[in-house]
């Protein structure tokens, strides 16, 4: 089976974007574009956790509901949530509401303040695990980076960041080229990658 579809416009993308219209913007605007932005940055690990046992589909149809009720994913506002705020998160119908992940985004958002001040931004540290060998696009669910990272984040008292989280997160963050081979956005998102100045 190719790992490519045509898109609207005829022009080859990544088979998994055409299952849902909400999946090609997403595709071609964000999925493996690097970014730098802790927030961001934060954000998607986040995301990556509520999808823990769901589908991305249904997360990115809750993410403007996760980002207001999130303060954007500002995690200096996150880290000062008590427990008044897991119930207000807990009765929002918009967004996950499984206490396990909930409490998990809070504690995150305590040791990316810690991270902060370790490494001077998440994206210094999460960069620092940008994988050097080029793999097949879309062959692998983990790596010996994802694994590292995992392990490291894991280390420092973070949560929902197992090594196939992680690895979900370097795809989408643009810490690995995945686009398939013949996909439009693949020498989009290398250009991107030469031109990106990694924190």
């Amino acid at each position: 089976m190719s790992a490519t579809l045509p898109g609207p416009d005829g022009l080859s993308r990544c088979r998994w974007c055409a299952a849902i219209p909400e999946f090609l913007s997403y595709h071609d605007t964000e999925w493996g574009f690097p970014v730098a932005d802790d927030r961001r940055l934060f954000e998607k690990l986040c995301l990556e956790g509520f999808q823990s046992g769901l589908s991305w589909r249904t997360i990115l149809a809750k993410r403007e509901a996760f980002r207001d009720s999130l303060h954007d994913f500002d995690f200096d506002r996150i880290a000062a949530f008590s427990e008044a705020d897991i119930d207000v998160l807990m009765q929002n119908k918009g967004i996950v509401r499984h206490r396990g992940k909930i409490t998990s985004v809070i504690n995150n958002a305590r040791r990316a303040q810690a991270l902060v001040a370790e490494a001077g931004s998440i994206a210094a540290f999460v960069w620092s695990y940008e994988p050097k060998d080029v793999t097949q696009p879309q062959s692998a669910s983990t790596s010996a980076e994802s694994v590292a990272l995992s392990k490291a984040l894991k280390e420092r008292g973070w949560t929902f960041v197992g090594p196939t989280t992680v690895y979900a997160f370097m795809q989408a963050m643009g810490l690995i080229n995945d686009h398939a081979n013949d996909c439009v956005l693949r020498e989009v998102v290398a250009d991107a990658r030469r031109r990106f100045q990694i924190p």
